[in-house]
């Protein structure tokens, strides 16, 4: 019944020719906003007439522009959703009119599993082990309590960043993770969330901060130094996606470790939507992207001029 659904989707509009509409989350990050440039970077590369649809951080705004592009009748459709679940009517829609959707930097519930062609993701499990592993390396044997500012609640990354760095710390008794909270992706909450931290644990009963995104990281930074602390060198930072302001951070001294999460979804997903209504060839159900860690050690300020102009 799958196969059958799939290749329903296939054939009709050529590349040259293909509309796509784009449901973006919203501008929650610099991350985000770089994805939405290089989107709109690699549509122009191919030829394809992108619509981008912005969310606000609202699933209704996500579900009423995936119906909008539907009436549109597009060609294909990219998702990048704001939470993993609540999809399935209106992607059950967009499979009945033979429009085939890609998601984006995240997963949806696996029930749904066989309402989108691909998703183009990293490993955001890893992502978090990766974070995890250079903090258990980085702090040997001493105590540390880590305060944990987590992403989005319900949203895919935000469980996975979690559960991966949960399981590297996990053998390391010295390593405690005493506070973890929700910054919601932003920089602004990251930085009220961990000033309530800093009143709860005091400052300099914190060893290090873990961030499932470098905007949270970039508030609590700012939290720290105005309580009198020295992020990067009193508390230690690790946070993921590798935005350009995370490397000027690091730069000062004021952060020491990324994980970087590129912002180029849409270029693998506008290849493999090419292919399948060319070819009617199926791409594989998860199309990954590469995770790297990023310290102060990788000539930082020369990373961030390699970014700066990339949206973010």
């Amino acid at each position: 019944m799958l196969a059958g659904a799939l290749l329903a989707w296939a054939g009709g509009a050529q590349a040259a020719s293909l509309t796509v509409g784009f449901s973006q989350i919203g501008s929650e990050s610099g991350w985000r906003a770089a994805e939405t440039t290089v989107t709109k970077d690699e549509a122009k590369k191919r030829g394809i007439t992108v619509k981008i649809a912005d969310a606000q951080q609202k699933q209704e705004n996500q579900i009423k522009a995936i119906r909008s592009f539907v009436a549109q009748g597009v060609d294909g459709i990219l998702l990048a959703p704001v939470v993993a679940t609540g999809w399935d009517s209106v992607l059950k829609e967009a499979r009945d009119a033979k429009i085939p959707v890609i998601l984006l930097d995240r997963d949806i519930d696996p029930a749904g599993k066989d309402l989108y062609l691909t998703a183009v993701t990293s490993d955001s499990v890893e992502e978090g082990r990766v974070a995890g592993t250079w903090l258990t390396k980085t702090v040997g044997d001493k105590p540390c309590n880590v305060v944990e500012l987590q992403g989005t609640v319900g949203a895919s990354v935000a469980t996975n960043r979690k559960k991966g760095f949960d399981a590297a710390i996990a053998p390391h008794a010295n390593i405690k993770l005493v506070r973890s909270q929700t910054g919601d992706f932003t920089r602004a909450k990251g930085k009220e969330v961990m000033e309530s931290f800093i009143k709860a644990e005091g400052g300099r009963a914190i060893c290090a901060v873990y961030a499932h995104n470098d905007d949270m990281m970039v508030g609590a930074i700012q939290a720290m130094k105005e309580a009198g602390l020295k992020p990067g060198k009193e508390i230690l930072t690790v946070s993921i996606d590798a935005v350009p302001d995370i490397f000027k951070a690091m730069a000062a001294g004021e952060a020491n470790a990324t994980v970087e999460l590129t912002p180029d979804m849409a270029g693998p997903a506008f290849d493999a939507l090419k292919a399948y209504k060319e070819k009617g060839t199926v791409p594989p159900k998860w199309i990954q992207t590469e995770s790297k860690l990023y310290t102060a050690a990788d000539d930082p300020m020369k990373v961030y001029n390699s970014k700066k102009n990339l949206g973010y």
